[in-house]
């Protein structure tokens, strides 16, 4: 597997990279990629299908300048900012049996993935919910899924040193919740990992093999950049 640390400087094009990368996969087997971006200010990213009047405080965002964008993939909204790791899986459907349904995999992946947390934190962790990442009930890590026709996207983030009482005023309760959340605030929610990025990214290289690095950025095309910089797409449901 091949593995890419890029961050872009516009949440637009980080966005669109993934997509990008989903969409080279569908195309080339040989095309699976582990991808890690670390994003350097504040912004709001909705779900696929998320109301943004109802998931994000428009008025405060708008106030402080904050950018509203929406991801290809399902799930709730997040802050992104610094202090979040990002990372990006993408992989063929034929590259194991854990792959082939939504549910399955989330359960594959999700697994690998907290095997490779516990190492690094050298402490339990749970998988909360569908797609959530625990330590004693308190979520650090979110993460989502799209699918094409040969290949899947999963994607998430990791809070490393996150501002969680910016989550608190610049995002409402969500409108769905599991019910391990028990109806808590962000702040009360939310936990940060307090580890260096390194050691993140170290142990899901190792977890998924990913040892080819991919010197050239992928090429974004121009169409679905600006897709993900318009409104059209990013208030599609407001």
């Amino acid at each position: 597997m091949r593995y890419l640390d890029l961050t872009y400087p516009a949440p637009s094009a980080n966005l669109a990279c993934d997509e990008a990368l989903l969409d080279d996969c569908d195309r080339d087997p040989g095309a699976e990629t582990l991808r890690f971006w670390e994003p350097a200010h504040y912004f709001v990213v909705l779900g696929y299908a998320n109301r943004a009047a109802r998931e994000a405080s428009l008025e405060i965002c708008r106030r402080e300048n904050i950018g509203l964008y929406r991801r290809c993939s399902g799930g709730g909204a997040v802050l992104q900012g610094p202090g979040c790791l990002n990372y990006s899986l993408v992989l063929r459907l034929e590259s194991a049996s854990g792959l082939q349904t939504i549910t399955q995999a989330n359960r594959y992946i999700m697994e690998r993935q907290r095997q490779a947390l516990a190492t690094v934190l050298g402490r339990p962790v749970a998988v909360q919910g569908i797609t959530d990442l625990a330590l004693d009930g308190l979520k650090f890590s979110g993460n989502a899924q799209r699918r094409k026709r040969n290949a899947l996207l999963f994607h998430g983030t990791f809070l490393l040193d996150f501002d969680l009482a910016r989550v608190e005023k610049l995002l409402p309760m969500p409108s769905r919740q599991p019910d391990y959340r028990g109806n808590r605030g962000h702040r009360q929610f939310l936990t940060n990992l307090g580890v260096p990025p390194a050691f993140v990214k170290v142990a899901l290289r190792q977890t998924w093999s990913a040892r080819e690095p991919l010197i050239s950025p992928p090429a974004i095309p121009s169409p679905l950049e600006q897709k993900y910089a318009s409104e059209d797409w990013n208030l599609r449901f407001l």
